[in-house]
């Protein structure tokens, strides 16, 4: 098949959402399919156009931002161009041209299936909360339009309100996540290099946005320190997110718990990132909001358990491996007494990587995707 593959941003961008990307749009290259993925060049010094891992990439250039979206002049008539040679189209939301891609689609015959990566919501403030309604608005007529759309589980699609008109067409896969195996000696090491040999250590990571909860995991620290003294809270992350000034606000929090903090910042190597995971006693994810985190799995994958707020989606890993506790979400309280259980009792989460691997494969993956574009190009 020939597949185009459309979405905001894409290699060498790494978060969850392009990291599922990737993965799914090489994973299909290696079995023979034909992937160009139509992007933003949102770095000016990247390649107009280049193959990487034998995937096509096509990047347009940027006029202007618009929070976490682009806009980019030559969208259309790209995609208008690439729609003609493909068999489907993919886009991974949130989109701004949702609508567009599916639009295009119908006008050349060609099926749109759109990978929801979690409803939009976006910081309480006016200019976040109309981008998010004109943006929402848009993805809402592309759902209608699209042939079918993929979830990442049907939890998070039992409880969207968003999704909910649209269950008939709806398919729940899980995403591909892949992380090697952590180098136990390497882990130790950085350790000791961090002085940390001796503390009981709690993982977090990810973007520091409102949705990710990092607020509240700032308030447990004094809970689970007041239990356990020798705690240490680890952050690898990006905290200066540009669309996003979340950070400044709880600036203070960070100060006030700064000894019992070590931040390690945005980790890219995937080797390095399996070393943290494993490295930690415990992995918190105190979101807000979240469709599907992959860091629970990287973490689960790495030998690591998981305490998780008990959200739509989010609490989606821990329900079925068992590798974790889930927590009241927005109570620093409950996710302190959550941490704490589990690194007093750690070794009754601990699943092996293996029966991880029975619930979260990405060939697995790969087979129900390649089975739904199919279905859709023979029909």
């Amino acid at each position: 098949m020939k597949i185009l593959v459309t979405l905001t941003y894409y290699y060498p961008h790494w978060t969850g959402l392009t990291a599922y990307a990737k993965r799914l749009a090489e994973g299909l290259a290696q079995r023979g399919h034909d992937i160009t993925v139509l992007t933003s060049q949102y770095l000016p010094e990247l390649e107009r156009e280049e193959f990487y891992n034998g995937v096509r990439i096509v990047r347009l250039p940027i006029l202007t931002h618009m929070s976490r979206g682009v806009i980019m002049p030559q969208f259309i008539g790209a995609l208008n161009r690439f729609a003609q040679e493909n068999d489907v189209l993919q886009v991974h939301t949130p989109m701004l041209e949702t609508n567009l891609v599916t639009r295009i689609g119908l006008l050349h015959h060609k099926p749109t299936v759109i990978t929801h990566h979690g409803d939009l919501v976006m910081p309480n403030n006016p200019r976040d909360q109309f981008i998010e309604r004109v943006t929402t608005a848009l993805m809402t007529q592309g759902e209608r339009e699209a042939a079918r759309i993929t979830v990442h589980s049907c939890d998070y699609a039992d409880n969207s309100k968003f999704l909910s008109p649209f269950r008939a067409k709806l398919a729940c896969i899980y995403p591909p996540v892949e992380i090697p195996e952590p180098n136990l000696e390497q882990v130790a090491q950085w350790r000791a290099e961090l002085g940390l040999t001796n503390n009981k250590l709690v993982g977090f990571a990810g973007r520091f946005v409102e949705e990710k909860g990092f607020d509240y995991l700032l308030q447990a620290i004094p809970h689970v320190r007041a239990k356990m003294p020798n705690v240490k809270f680890v952050y690898a992350g990006e905290i200066n997110v540009v669309y996003e000034h979340f950070f400044d606000r709880w600036r203070h929090l960070v100060d006030q718990e700064r000894a019992s903090i070590v931040t390690l910042g945005l980790i890219r190597d995937q080797q390095q990132l399996a070393n943290f995971y494993a490295m930690c006693d415990v992995f918190a994810l105190p979101s807000r909001t979240d469709c599907f985190p992959s860091v629970q799995i990287e973490a689960m994958l790495s030998g690591t358990p998981v305490v998780a707020t008990n959200i739509p989606g989010a609490r989606e890993v821990v329900r079925v491996t068992g590798m974790g506790k889930l927590v009241t979400p927005r109570d620093p309280q409950a996710i302190a007494n959550g941490l704490v259980e589990v690194l007093q009792n750690r070794d009754a989460y601990v699943k092996t990587r293996a029966q991880v691997r029975e619930i979260f494969n990405t060939e697995k993956t790969l087979d129900e995707y390649e089975a739904l574009f199919e279905s859709l190009v023979k029909r």
